[in-house]
């Protein structure tokens, strides 16, 4: 990354950038939960040491005449982003979950950059580490790279990851529409126009679906899927559907094992994402049913992003992926069966050209007027009720400031009207989920969480009865019967 104290931004973050809303911040927060103390000095040298480096995190987005513009912070202060806050003595997960739902909720101070991490004390033995970063600056994956460049293999300090040093170029010097991934790159060009006119007649498509449909019928597989995306219907009203507030809720379940949600991926036939999904899935629907709704037929549609840069540059800032809409059956009660049907949705959008017209959308909204944007997300918002992000995280334990992360953690921010969001995270041989809900739609949030590993359990339960050992898979239908059986 350049060292130049004004830099331009790219269009698709500014489009993140524009998306705050008081009932929505696009605020990433992630938790890491530390098995030692750790000083505020201790943690202040990593975070100018590791964090730092990248100069971005000087810098703050500043309006302009043509845009925005990165400037560098002539008046940055570390103490100001690194800061001390203590729970009450023996405090745990509840504490810690209310402190996190209190800083979701509340907004960065745009005067300076926009980012800052809390160090918890007096959390159970040890402590915990709150980090807050607005989505502007990177998506999932490029923070993921960001954290492992801060973290040691041990506590005396050997580096977990030859994490490569920032570019000496800006970061925007490869736009994602146009070089992102070299074999893609005619087809974001074509994305990025099929963006522009989403957002130029998104208003018109939608109001006359007869344009839509002709659209459809013209041929070509990027005018198919935006008049599919165009053309799509709202899905299942629900009480997690609604006009959200500012406050938000966040909680998280125990971790259960990797190698068990791939053992029971492997002998059904699906992906870990599958298994994990249709775990989601069924904690949805318990949620409801406890609560006397009427779940027959109800389909839950999620946002999930999809990365799409390539993995060597996996460490570089910035927002490049796409987003796909993906149905999850809460209607199904059957596990099995209801993971089938999410593999089948899975598999139905792979070779999508979703993601690329996503990206394209993005970085037309961010050129465009926001008045346009703000219309257009409306429309796009509208036919989903959750963010669902699934990030691969390291595999072997790491350190952090000297001290050992026992957990990692995050919530991902929802745009639009949309109240809900869950993350899935792998680390250390651990599946982490973590779910972040309005308020006002769903207040205790820790009872949706609290059935996802049941929800897995019934996953083991119906592999253990079929027979044993399998030379290859049975067909779903015969797995289902032995699950009623």
């Amino acid at each position: 990354m350049s060292d130049k104290k004004r830099e331009s931004m790219s269009s698709v973050d500014v489009a993140w950038l524009r998306m705050d809303r008081p009932s929505n911040l696009m605020v990433i927060c992630g938790v890491l939960v530390l098995h030692e103390r750790v000083v505020i000095a201790r943690l202040r040298s990593t975070i100018a040491r590791r964090f730092l480096r990248f100069p971005r995190f000087r810098q703050r987005p500043v309006p302009t005449a043509g845009g925005y513009q990165w400037r560098t912070d002539e008046k940055f202060d570390l103490a100001r982003h690194v800061k001390r806050v203590e729970l009450a003595r023996g405090a745990g997960d509840v504490e810690l979950e209310a402190l996190v739902s209190k800083l979701v909720s509340a907004p960065l101070d745009h005067r300076h950059p926009l980012w800052q991490f809390h160090l918890v004390g007096n959390y159970k033995d040890g402590c915990a580490v709150i980090l807050r970063i607005h989505h502007c600056y990177a998506d999932g994956i490029a923070l993921i790279q960001v954290l492992l460049s801060m973290t040691d293999a041990d506590r005396e300090g050997k580096l977990s990851e030859a994490a490569p040093l920032p570019d000496k170029r800006g970061d925007n010097d490869d736009d994602p529409l146009v070089q992102l991934l070299a074999p893609l790159s005619g087809m974001l060009k074509m994305a990025s126009s099929a963006g522009s006119t989403l957002v130029e007649k998104g208003s018109e498509l939608w109001s006359d679906p007869a344009k839509a449909v002709a659209l459809l019928q013209g041929g070509g597989a990027l005018a198919s899927e935006i008049a599919k995306l165009a053309l799509m219907s709202e899905d299942s009203a629900t009480r997690f559907k609604g006009l959200p507030g500012a406050a938000k809720r966040v909680a998280w379940a125990d971790p259960i094992a990797l190698d068990e949600v791939k053992a029971v991926g492997k002998a059904l036939g699906c992906s870990i994402n599958d298994v994990l999904l249709s775990s989601v899935a069924g904690a949805l629907r318990a949620y409801l049913t406890r609560h006397g709704d009427e779940v027959g037929g109800v389909v839950i549609r999620a946002l999930v992003p999809v990365n799409l840069r390539p993995p060597e540059k996996a460490y570089r800032l910035g927002n490049k992926f796409g987003l796909v809409f993906l149905d999850l059956p809460i209607g199904i009660e059957n596990p099995v069966a209801r993971l089938y049907a999410v593999r089948a949705n899975m598999r139905s959008l792979k070779g999508s050209y979703q993601p690329v017209i996503a990206l394209g959308i993005l970085a037309a909204m961010g050129a465009g007027p926001q008045v346009l944007q703000e219309q257009l997300l409306a429309m796009l918002a509208k036919n989903a009720t959750a963010v669902m992000t699934n990030v691969p995280g390291p595999q072997q334990p790491l350190y952090f400031a000297g001290a050992k992360i026992d957990r990692l953690m995050f919530w991902v921010p929802q745009s639009g009207n949309i109240g809900m969001g869950v993350s899935i995270m792998t680390y250390a041989g651990e599946v982490q989920f973590g779910l972040i809900t309005d308020r006002g739609l769903c207040p205790d949030p820790e009872h949706v969480i609290e059935r996802f590993a049941p929800e897995f359990e019934k996953l083991v339960l119906a592999t253990l009865m079929a027979p044993w050992p399998w030379e290859e898979a049975p067909e779903p239908d015969e797995i289902e019967r032995m699950a009623l059986a």
